[in-house]
């Protein structure tokens, strides 16, 4: 049997600790992501799921627990380890889509491997056949400011890809798009999603969205459950 994806185990992150704001985000939280699967995580605003998305993807450290990446402990790296690790296993995916204005869209994919050691030519043949899956190849060309909403966080999709990761992590990926584009882009999403067979924790408010998701993990009082 496969080592998951992610796991993380019993997780605890307090922010200024001992101090009279003291604020316990992450109170023992555990959560399993099996090799291709799409995890919703739920949350109201201020639950602590960009710190647990954080911590899951080594940009962060918890204060107690564990974090596993396909069966290697990553809790106690270096951070120059844990930045190694990340570049090769993480994608990361934003409510803003944060491309570089000054870059075509096939650019900002191109640049993310290129400073992963992938030869030019190569990269430029990955940008486009991710651009292609999410319906965009004809604005390849196009800066960011020349693009719709839905157009650049479809790019966005595609950058978080370019490296190839093994594991997604996204935090309201459309959540500063209109319902309408909002669902035409996360069809989008879980279609790339499934289609790398990668596995992926998407942070959502969306109930709906949540839904088309193989499993919806709620965060409440720092801890998480179904």
């Amino acid at each position: 049997m496969n080592n998951p994806t992610l796991q993380v185990s019993d997780l605890t992150k307090t922010y200024n600790k001992g101090l009279p704001g003291e604020v316990r985000v992450l109170q023992g939280a555990s959560l399993s992501v099996q090799p291709g699967e799409v995890v919703a995580l739920v949350a109201p605003s201020g639950a602590g799921k960009w710190t647990l998305l954080h911590i899951a993807g080594l940009l962060d450290t918890p204060d107690s627990g564990t974090v596993m990446i396909e069966g290697a402990d990553m809790t106690h790296l270096s951070d120059r380890r844990r930045t190694a690790v990340r570049r090769a296993t993480v994608g990361f995916i934003y409510q803003f889509h944060h491309l570089l204005p000054e870059f075509t869209a096939l650019e900002n994919i191109v640049l993310p491997q290129l400073a992963n050691g992938v030869g030019a030519g190569q990269a430029k043949t990955r940008a486009m056949e991710l651009l292609t899956r999410v319906g965009v190849e004809a604005r390849a060309s196009h800066r960011p400011a020349a693009l719709s909403g839905g157009e650049q966080q479809r790019v966005a999709f595609c950058r978080a890809l370019a490296n190839a990761p093994r594991l997604l992590l996204a935090d309201e990926p459309t959540g500063n798009l209109d319902p309408g584009t909002s669902d035409q882009v996360f069809g989008a999403l879980m279609e790339l999603v499934k289609g790398t067979g990668l596995s992926a924790v998407i942070a959502t408010h969306n109930l709906e969205l949540a839904r088309r998701m193989d499993r919806v993990i709620r965060l409440t009082d720092g801890t998480l459950s179904t």
